[in-house]
C-alpha cells in the first residue's frame, strides 16, 4: 500500500511538471538582466534545470525595515517552488503573511582566471525568483511538497524512511512560491581580457569546479550492518545543459 502511495506521489509530481513545461516565463522590469544582458535567460526549461540541479536556495525578505537572507532546502513541482521549516520559524511566519520575497539559486561551474585582476570572473548558472510565498494548508499538498523536497535532496530516500507523523506535519510549515516572475543568468567560456593583455606571459583559463559526493559515513548508532542504499552509493547530480 505504501509503495502504491509513493507511486501516486511521483505521478502527481510528473503530471504537474508536464502540465507547466510549455508555459513561458514573462520578462519583467524587475527580472530583466541589465548588467551584461546577453547572459540573461528567460526560458522556463533553463530556469527549471538550474533549480533542479542545485541543492540550496537563499530566501531574501525584509521585516520592519530589517533585511534577512536565509539559506534553506527546497523542492520544485511544476511552476511552484516549495520551502519548509519549523512552524515556529520567524522566516516562515513572516513570509506566509504575504511579505515580498526574493529567492536565489546559484551553481558555480568554474573559476575564470584572466591576465588582469580586473577581468577575473566565475562561470555560473543562477536563478532569481520574485513574488509572494503562500502557506500550504491542504494536508495532501503539504505531504506531496515534503515528498518533493526529499526527492530533490536525494531521490528514492522517502521510500526507505519512516514517513512524517501527524504531530511532525503539524510542527512543519510549507510555503509555496509561484515561479512566475523569474530569470536566469549564465556565464560560460574563457576569460575576456583587454586586447593588449593577450600578449602578457601569464597563464589564463578556466578552473572547472563541481560538487562531487564523498564516501558515505555510517551513523555510529546504527544497530545493524545495513547495506548502503544504491541511491546513496550512485548519487550523481546530473548537469542540465
Amino acid at each position: 500500500m505504501r509503495v502504491f502511495s509513493r507511486l501516486l506521489e511521483k505521478f502527481f509530481l510528473l503530471a504537474l511538471t508536464f502540465k507547466t513545461m510549455s508555459k513561458p516565463i514573462e520578462k519583467t522590469q524587475r527580472t530583466r538582466v541589465k548588467r551584461i544582458p546577453k547572459r540573461g535567460n528567460y526560458e522556463r526549461d533553463t530556469i527549471n534545470a538550474i533549480l533542479d540541479e542545485a541543492f540550496i536556495c537563499h530566501v531574501g525578505f525584509a521585516v520592519d525595515g530589517q533585511p534577512y537572507v536565509i539559506p534553506t532546502g527546497y523542492g520544485r513541482v511544476g511552476e511552484h517552488l516549495y520551502i519548509h521549516g519549523s512552524a515556529a520559524s520567524r522566516m516562515l511566519r513572516d513570509l506566509s503573511g504575504g511579505v515580498d520575497v526574493c529567492v536565489t539559486v546559484t551553481i558555480l561551474d568554474g573559476l575564470v582566471l584572466a591576465r588582469s585582476a580586473f577581468h577575473h570572473s566565475m562561470n555560473y548558472r543562477s536563478v532569481v525568483i520574485l513574488g509572494k510565498a503562500e502557506l500550504v494548508t491542504n494536508d495532501e499538498e503539504k505531504n506531496n511538497a515534503l515528498f518533493a523536497i526529499s526527492e530533490h535532496i536525494i531521490a528514492d530516500r522517502w521510500n526507505d524512511v519512516r514517513p512524517p507523523t501527524k504531530q511532525e506535519l503539524k510542527a512543519t510549515s510549507v510555503l509555496r512560491l509561484p515561479i512566475v516572475e523569474a530569470s536566469a543568468k549564465i556565464r560560460t567560456g574563457p576569460p575576456v581580457d583587454d586586447e593588449e593583455d593577450y600578449d602578457l606571459d601569464i597563464w589564463a583559463g578556466v578552473l572547472p569546479v563541481s560538487l562531487e559526493p564523498g564516501i558515505p559515513i555510517a551513523d555510529n548508532r546504527m544497530r545493524t550492518d545495513a547495506e548502503i542504499p544504491g541511491y546513496v552509493q550512485n548519487i550523481k547530480r546530473k548537469r542540465q545543459n
